[in-house]
């Protein structure tokens, strides 16, 4: 290895040497002078009473995780390989494999801790770097709002979340990317842009001596419930800002790019379904009717919006395609996150039904337009609907449009500050901005940074010849397809 090579691996290092100093930093100045964070929660913990730890709610969130997990391999990975041409199928399941693989041991590490411990607005501290302190005895009521459940269970359910999230991003620029670069991107990608994120919208300060408002985005009073800004929407910006950074693919407009196998993409699509009732339901982390009725929203806006983009590519196509249709799951599933606990069934048909046509908007029209190439749509779906689902929470959360209102974070004034329509939205939009922001600069620098140390993308060559052979020596199918 050459002088600059060994100087980019060394500029990579001094940047995650610096986060965790920043971190430790954050986790220490949380507190308020003379009050030690650990000092404060102990004393909480004394004059809370212990919560009970019910076996049902823990059955039904290690069921959940293992959904979710479902959602990833193989749903996720099916769905994209039958997407892309042939020569670059196992690249695609290669990635996405890979990448729960490396962000599960990650997440144990540091990313848990970053995530879900006190800091402060941004990021959380390393208080249970290696898991420190969390054991088959411990309990995550303090990040669970009330819910007694094992943090353990909590860390894997969270866990599954982080693995997904940068596995949506590399539909952006599938066929057109090295395996390297994947991977060294995932490894900074969760680090400075999804662990922060998540911490910005679900770490609640929880019961505790000294005031801790909650990350940034919670602090607005934006609600989330399974992740449209932190899953959808963060993942739909990186995609969008990688397919523009890595280039459009050879040949694209010139040669034929249809997908290789829409039949493993409808196996990949109902997987995808099927795991988001732990996405969504489990989002609930209690076996209770709140989950119940994620349950049945996450049916109803996923079947209005298959129906939806079925009914416009049929006006202005004349033919209603399994393309269309799996890409209406996605948008729908997409949709309903955000709102899935929140919002009636009346109000969830109506988040399908629309954003089909939203995003349909988007990747049929917009894209053409504007001649990016993102790949397998990651932004016209999931950031477009993550968007859309996000800010329409906002409206359909309210009591007189069927929605159950704001729900209770044991916040004295939650409900007064943020009861209304119009306060609710304009928090949504606060909590969409910061998303859009953070993880277009955050990525935009990653992918620079990936590029100098080892390069985002093959050479024209490999490009042509397929990814499954150069990348990894292999091919997904025997003979000729």
């Amino acid at each position: 290895m050459n002088l600059m090579n060994w100087k980019k691996l060394l500029f990579a290092g001094g940047l995650l040497a610096g986060l965790a100093a920043t971190a430790a930093f954050a986790q220490d100045a949380s507190a308020p002078a003379g009050v030690a964070a650990g000092t404060a929660d102990a004393a909480a913990t004394a004059a809370a009473p212990a919560m009970t730890v019910d076996k049902g709610d823990t059955t039904w969130m290690m069921l959940s995780t293992v959904l979710v997990l479902l959602m990833t391999i193989p749903g996720l990975a099916l769905f994209y390989g039958g997407l892309v041409r042939a020569k670059n199928m196992l690249s695609v399941l290669m990635q996405v494999f890979m990448i729960t693989a490396v962000v599960m041991l990650i997440w144990v590490v540091y990313g848990y801790s970053l995530a879900f411990t006190p800091g402060n607005a941004f990021v959380g501290g390393l208080s249970k770097m290696f898991l420190a302190g969390v054991t088959p005895a411990s309990v995550a009521e303090t990040f669970t709002k009330g819910v007694a459940i094992p943090e353990l269970v909590f860390v894997c359910f969270q866990m599954t979340f982080a693995c997904i999230t940068p596995g949506l991003i590399v539909g952006a620029f599938a066929e057109r990317v090295k395996f390297s670069a994947v991977i060294l991107f995932t490894i900074l990608w969760v680090t400075f842009v999804y662990f922060p994120m998540a911490h910005m919208v679900w770490f609640w300060g929880g019961p505790s001596a000294y005031s801790d408002p909650g990350g940034l985005i919670f602090s607005f009073g934006a609600i989330d419930f399974a992740g449209g800004t932190v899953v959808h929407i963060n993942a739909g910006i990186a995609g969008l800002v990688g397919a523009l950074m890595i280039g459009k693919r050879t040949g694209f407009k010139k040669e034929i790019m249809a997908p290789h196998s829409m039949t493993l993409t409808m196996v990949g699509a109902s997987l995808l379904w099927v795991g988001w009732f732990g996405f969504n339901a489990g989002s609930n982390l209690e076996a209770s009717p709140g989950a119940v009725l994620a349950m049945l929203n996450t049916f109803v806006a996923t079947a209005a919006a298959v129906v939806s983009w079925a009914l416009v590519e049929t006006v202005t196509k004349g033919k209603a395609s399994m393309l269309g249709a799996a890409s209406g799951a996605v948008a729908g599933l997409v949709a309903v996150t955000p709102a899935a606990g929140f919002v009636g069934p009346m109000g969830a048909i109506v988040l399908g039904l629309l954003v089909s046509l939203i995003c349909f908007f988007f990747v049929d029209v917009v894209k053409n337009k504007l001649g990016y190439d993102d790949s397998l749509d990651v932004f016209g779906v999931h950031c477009v609907g993550g968007i859309f689902g996000a800010i329409m929470t906002g409206v359909l959360v309210n009591p007189a449009l069927g929605g159950t209102g704001i729900v209770d974070y044991s916040t004295a004034d939650f409900a007064a500050s943020y009861g209304g329509t119009a306060t609710q939205v304009l928090a949504q939009l606060k909590g969409v901005l910061v998303t859009v922001v953070w993880s277009g600069v955050g990525s935009a620098i990653l992918y620079k940074i990936v590029d100098l140390v080892v390069g985002l993308r093959p050479s024209v060559e490999a490009e042509r010849e397929g990814l499954d052979i150069t990348s990894h020596g292999e091919t997904a199918y025997h003979g000729s397809f």
